[in-house]
């Protein structure tokens, strides 16, 4: 089995055994790592200098597409040996996310932007064809994001398992959007915002338990949400003053949908230009989401570098965990998050947009 673990790619895969083989999305390309005899080894580089925003491995057929910052989108049918561009009809050139979905028999892709635009491609990213009507709700000129360019974008896609015509967007900066009819018209679902909130509608992942799609779960920017009527109404469940603040990524155990994995910083990428410091870790909950507890064993006691991917690799009775961090860490737990190993660093680094500027050392 093979896991992707980029910024703002899929995160969940399965297998029948577990992953021997990770690609791991930085700002210099994709590195990969090969487990052999136990140990972990970067085995490879390719799209070396690009900076990759998201990575999907698509189930089916199993070609794998790479979202670059600037560059647009790079397709892979031999596993990531090698790559060529897949740009036809997309007119946004920094692809920022990816999803999939099969809808009437066939293999559709999704790709999200910055700026914010959707498209979706029916032919393996052969062509693609925007979705223009994303825009076409209020106030997308709000939609923004706090560090230059301002400029908003779309931070995850999502396909409802039980109909493939039931798409979430996250747009971040600016909206929570919902479609019934495959992404031809959309509204938004606001009754998360707060006026006073500190961030205006940051969302930042949307998750939909498999047992119940209808409770989907939100990390923002200033914390997380649950909503339990597929986003009609919105509960907060952690704020500001949780340990993890600014929660980013996350997960939900494939053997039991009680247990949630969360991870983030403990403040927002606001003060890391003052500070130079996530102060990053992984919280777990084992109440569907209703209260958390560190569950960092293993991992540095207060991490310098943000964990901005997770990735979670299932197989029959068990799965294994993946984060990587700004600073170029890759960890992996193999025991639901109890404990941690680092299996990488000195890599570039993993990392949504310039993030990983305002955490690197410098004389502060």
């Amino acid at each position: 089995m093979t896991v992707c673990l980029s910024p703002n790619g899929s995160t969940v895969y399965k297998g029948q055994a577990p992953a021997e083989d990770i690609l791991v999305g930085t700002v210099a390309g994709i590195v990969r790592l090969h487990r052999e005899n136990g140990s972990w080894r970067v085995a490879g580089r390719h799209l070396d200098g690009l900076h990759i925003s998201s990575i999907l491995l698509e189930p089916v057929q199993g070609g794998i597409f790479a979202g670059v910052h600037g560059e647009g989108l790079y397709f892979s049918g031999d596993g990531g040996q090698t790559w060529e561009p897949r740009m036809n009809g997309l007119t946004v050139k920094h692809v920022f996310s990816l999803s999939t979905a099969q809808r009437d028999g066939s293999t559709v892709i999704y790709a999200g932007t910055e700026p914010a635009h959707l498209f979706e491609s029916t032919d393996y990213g052969q062509s693609w064809t925007e979705l223009p009507n994303l825009r076409n709700v209020p106030d997308t000129e709000r939609w923004t994001f706090p560090a230059p360019p301002h400029i908003g974008h779309t931070k995850c896609i999502v396909v409802d398992p039980r109909d493939a015509k039931v798409l979430y967007a996250g747009i971040e900066q600016g909206a929570l959007l919902k479609s019934t009819d495959a992404g031809r018209t959309w509204r938004e679902l606001a009754g998360f915002a707060k006026p006073e909130d500190t961030a205006y509608k940051d969302v930042h992942r949307i998750v939909l338990r498999p047992a119940n799609p209808d409770d989907i779960f939100m990390p923002s920017g200033i914390g997380l949400y649950a909503s339990h009527d597929a986003g009609e109404t919105w509960e907060r469940v952690t704020d500001r003053g949780s340990r993890i603040g600014y929660p980013d990524q996350f997960l939900i155990s494939p053997l039991d949908d009680r247990v949630m994995f969360m991870a983030g910083s403990k403040q927002s990428p606001g003060r890391w230009r003052d500070t130079h410091h996530a102060d990053s870790t992984v919280m777990r909950s084992t109440d569907g989401g209703r209260t958390w507890a560190q569950a960092g064993q293993g991992l540095p006691d207060s991490m310098r570098g943000n964990i901005e991917a997770i990735s979670l690799g299932s197989y029959p009775g068990g799965f294994t965990i993946f984060a990587a961090t700004t600073a170029g860490d890759v960890f992996v737990s193999e025991d639901q998050a109890e404990t941690w190993q680092r299996i990488a660093s000195g890599l570039p680094a993993i990392s949504k947009v310039g993030h990983y500027r305002a955490l690197q050392e410098t004389a502060a």
